[in-house]
């Protein structure tokens, strides 16, 4: 591993929270002005549909370019693809055709760019982080994701209100330029090796094997039906809340954003948490300490009667979200052979993209006829469940031990 990799490692990812803060922003910015314009949850609807199902369609694909392109490329190229939409976009916006139906066309076009991005970025870290940096190099890309989330919502709202949304839109144009010149001129990333090779196999066949690799692998097999049924049941906590805030404490605007902010600054500290500690030593058991975290806020979202104590307890539920996502990441940065990543993380993209909506089609309708408080008292104890069965399982906490790294080996 080359001894510069903490240069390029901060490079690669300054430009990828360039292009993220712009992206948000742009994101928001079009999601207010469709709430504002229309005050209508039919189009909200749509706008969220626009948003998720590209994402899901395009994952399984995604996967196989991951693996069989120059992942570095990919990345440049979907930023690319974001960039020229919304560089048109702006154009015809201001030549003063403002249709709402553009906006959930860009929103489709960004949620492409986004479902080729992520397995990209999930398989190229190993290509130049040394396995023993990647618990804190995960860990400090979800503080920095969690970094945008904040700020982006309070930029977009400011410029919303003071330029016009095709200016914004020029705002994503810039930002994505400078990722991509970032990449290009200061992330020296050799492609991997299958990237050149000259393949025979059809896309749908590579998609089959990523699936065969996967069935192969019982590890793998029972992480991804675990990580199905957590996202199913983080759905009312992730999408019912703002309405319970609503019902249960008040209809006013600064307890919704206080209930964005303080999650937002939880996932914060717990990216910068993670980063520092890195964990127990078993991946497995930090990512089951951090769903019986959740769990317990879940439950505590259900039954708290004070809206200060309910915010502690969003937060709390902030921190607890990089303990699972980051070792998550990097037991498939370890384990997974480097020639399947990108379609494992392509897997990894349809869940997390697909699992929560499915989640909303059963919550949803109930939360109409059952208290969301009973709803997020009886999931956060099913989680209970789940994590006491996950945090056992064998074949699990076997995957969970860290790869033995070059230095540690050498010395044995």
């Amino acid at each position: 591993m080359n001894s510069s990799w903490k240069r390029t490692t901060a490079f690669f990812l300054t430009g990828q929270s360039i292009s993220m803060i712009g992206s948000m922003i742009v994101q928001y910015a079009m999601m207010w002005h469709i709430t504002l314009t229309l005050q209508s949850g039919i189009a909200m609807t749509i706008f969220i549909i626009c948003g998720f199902l590209p994402s899901f369609f395009i994952s399984p694909f995604a996967g196989v370019w991951a693996d069989r392109f120059d992942r570095k490329k990919l990345i440049i190229a979907a930023d690319a693809m974001i960039a020229l939409a919304t560089l048109i976009l702006a154009v015809v916006f201001l030549m003063g055709y403002e249709e709402i139906w553009l906006l959930f066309l860009m929103a489709a076009i960004r949620a492409v760019g986004s479902g080729i991005h992520i397995p990209a970025v999930g398989a190229i870290l190993p290509q130049f982080v040394p396995e023993e940096h990647l618990m804190r190099v995960n860990g400090i890309n979800g503080t920095i994701q969690a970094l945008m989330m904040f700020i982006s919502p309070i930029i977009s709202a400011g410029l919303i209100s003071v330029t016009s949304l095709s200016n914004i839109f020029f705002i994503d144009v810039v930002t994505a330029i400078l990722a991509i010149v970032t990449l290009l001129l200061f992330v020296p990333i050799a492609a991997h090796e299958r990237s050149k090779q000259q393949e025979k196999v059809s896309y749908f066949e590579d998609m089959k094997l990523g699936i065969a690799y996967v069935r192969q692998h019982p590890f793998l097999k029972t992480l991804l039906v675990f990580f199905v049924l957590f996202f199913v049941l983080l759905a009312p906590a992730s999408f019912l809340t703002p309405l319970q805030t609503t019902r249960s404490f008040g209809d006013d605007v600064w307890r919704l954003t206080a209930l964005e902010i303080v999650f937002s600054v939880g996932m914060m500290l717990g990216g910068a948490a993670i980063s520092m500690w890195g964990g127990f030593r078993n991946r497995i058991v930090t990512i089951s300490a951090a769903i019986a975290w959740m769990s317990i806020c879940t439950i505590a979202l259900g039954i708290v009667p004070n809206f200060i104590v309910y915010l502690v307890f969003m937060g709390l539920f902030g921190v607890a979200m990089p303990f699972m996502n980051s070792p998550m990441n990097v037991i498939f940065q370890e384990k997974v052979d480097p020639n399947y990543l990108g379609r494992v993380f392509g897997i990894v993209g349809m869940i997390s993209t697909s699992m929560m909506p499915i989640g909303m089609l059963i919550f949803g309708p109930l939360a109409d006829v059952v208290s969301i408080e009973s709803l997020l008292v009886i999931t956060g104890g099913i989680l209970v469940v789940l994590c006491l069965l996950f945090g056992r399982n064998r074949k699990l906490l076997q995957a969970g031990e860290p790869a033995v790294s070059s230095a540690e080996a050498s010395n044995e």
